[in-house]
């Protein structure tokens, strides 16, 4: 299995240092934390390159990231999965339990990820076969707008030879010496029989009550070739009609009209929870029995012919995937290349001082750890090992510390990363540099009502040095601190965009302190407000 992975993966072309660069369009700073995210994926793509032997003792070094909350920590692991293509699964540390609780065991984690590296791989075989499912949909979509309803073709049917029919055994003994007897098989023979089987019994009665029987005549030599012209003229004119439908289907003439569809519906149960079951199994045992008795067919539903043709689309590409390879795909992809982001790990660190081990933390530890370590859990897709997915864990780590974690479950994450917090230069990059930075964002919402804002430089470094004084001042969070200031700064201009379009609107120092002086000066407003 390890082998279908190619040199053509998006991983291969991927150096540390590129990696990095890609990193930089979108987050800024935390220099050491994208330098090991970068070094542990590439550590990946040169397991892969290695002897199976030794590839398989490889194991991935796992990160723990420590720093405030909003500097970038789940931004990074993301952007890193994105930039990969691999399966990537963000999950919270504090919603498992442990076993035995009401709540999500951890396994869930990796049943997840599987369910992400499926659709993932889906996706892309999807996309793979689009061209011939369009064609096929446009097929099913010109049946259905114009079905064909002329004569078929009757051919001449085949003779039929004598019946026969066993109807007894019978033996001969002679009286004389010891000879064996002759033992033989008594058999019936008739003539062709023309009649339907299934009116056997009604043409049995007519022939009771002195009728004709119910035969069928042979059809004239002469007769099949006068019904094949007809029907061949038949089919050209159906064929021209349907070539005239195809092109006004294909310039969207017939997107408006309405056709009657036969779709797939799953059934659907709602959600529960129970102690100690498997949830994805119970689920798996629902659909059965709901297929057993019916449930999960089809249903008609009357549709567009618009969304006729998606609907088609999508049931066409998925008969052209081999779902089985989607599965080993799936798995393989995840095992080698999965990533998992377990965020607020800190929340679940046992403090020196509590006395005692705290169930609903340290067992949810206990449980995570042979999932880090390695272990092969059962999905619906089929076993799934974890020796190689990489962990990332991350927590601000401001109440409890990384030591407050069982030895064990520190020891499976060997690389420790302190990400720095952000101040007024950050905040002034974070405002400009990103590809998807805040100002470019509201520059693009208020765009699409025909309000053009323009950030002057002054106004930008003026914010960015309000959101370093609020977080100071008020609690430090991050960078998600600009998109509060950022929010106030223009709720009043995104309300009225509708009725003052079209304009123009600067966005000055003046503007900016008009706005937001008094919130910032005004503790007690700020602390609701920002």
């Amino acid at each position: 299995m390890n082998e279908k992975i190619s040199k053509d993966t998006p991983l291969e072309r991927l150096t540390p240092r590129e990696i990095v660069a890609e990193l930089d369009k979108y987050i800024v700073g935390q220099k050491k934390a994208k330098r090991a995210v970068a070094v542990a994926l590439r550590n990946r793509i040169r397991r892969l390159k290695l002897e199976p032997d030794l590839r398989e003792d490889i194991a991935p070094k796992n990160i723990l990231m420590i720093g405030p909350t909003g500097v970038g920590k789940t931004e990074i692991a993301r952007r890193l999965a994105r930039l990969a293509g691999s399966p990537f699964l963000k999950v919270e540390a504090t919603k498992y339990t442990e076993v035995g609780y009401v709540g999500r065991d951890v396994e869930s984690m990796i049943r997840d990820l599987m369910a992400a590296g499926f659709q993932m791989v889906k996706q892309e075989m999807q996309e793979s076969v689009t061209v011939e499912a369009e064609k096929r949909a446009e097929e099913v979509l010109l049946d259905l707008l114009l079905p064909f309803t002329g004569k078929k073709q009757k051919g001449q049917k085949p003779k039929q030879g004598p019946v026969v029919r066993p109807v007894g055994t019978f033996s001969i003994n002679p009286d004389s010496g010891g000879s064996p007897g002759l033992i033989g098989t008594a058999i019936q023979v008739g003539i062709p029989a023309f009649f339907n089987r299934k009116t056997d019994n009604q043409g049995e009665k007519q022939d009771n009550q002195g009728n004709e029987s119910a035969e069928t005549p042979e059809t004239p030599e002469t007769e099949p070739s006068a019904n094949n012209g007809g029907a061949e003229t038949d089919r050209v004119q159906f064929n021209a009609t349907r070539e005239k439908f195809r092109a006004m289907l294909r310039e969207g003439k017939l997107d408006n009209r309405t056709v009657e569809l036969m779709v797939n519906q799953n059934p659907q149960f709602p959600t529960i929870e129970m102690m100690g079951a498997n949830m994805e199994d119970l689920e798996s045992s629902l659909s059965g029995i709901a297929g057993f008795f019916g449930g999960g067919g089809k249903k008609k539903k009357v549709v567009s012919v618009q969304r006729a043709r998606e609907i088609l689309k999508a049931e066409e590409a998925e008969k052209l995937v081999d779902r089985d390879r989607v599965i080993d795909e799936a798995r393989q992809r995840v095992e080698e290349t999965g990533i998992i982001f377990i965020d607020e790990i800190d929340k679940i660190a046992v403090k020196g001082d509590r006395g005692g081990p705290d169930v609903s933390r340290e067992g949810v530890q206990r449980d995570i750890l042979p999932i880090v370590e390695g272990a092969t859990v059962n999905t619906k897709w089929g076993p799934v090992n974890t020796d190689h997915i990489l962990f990332i864990a991350a927590g601000a780590f401001n109440v409890s510390k990384p030591s407050d974690l069982i030895p064990e479950l520190q020891g499976r994450f060997p690389l420790r990363v302190e990400l720095d917090s952000l101040g007024k230069d950050d905040f002034l990059r974070i405002l400009t540099e990103p590809k998807n930075a805040l100002t470019r964002q509201y520059i693009g919402l208020l765009s699409t009502e025909d309000v053009e804002i323009d950030f002057s430089p002054e106004a930008i470094d003026r914010l960015a040095a309000l959101a370093a004084e609020v977080n100071s001042s008020l609690e430090n969070i991050g960078a998600r601190r600009l998109h509060t200031i950022m929010e106030t700064l223009l709720e009043e201009l995104s309300f009225e965009a509708p009725d003052i379009s079209p304009a123009k609107i600067p966005i000055t120092v003046d503007y900016v302190n008009e706005k937001l002086a008094d919130i910032v000066t005004d503790q007690d407003l700020g602390r609701y407000i920002l």
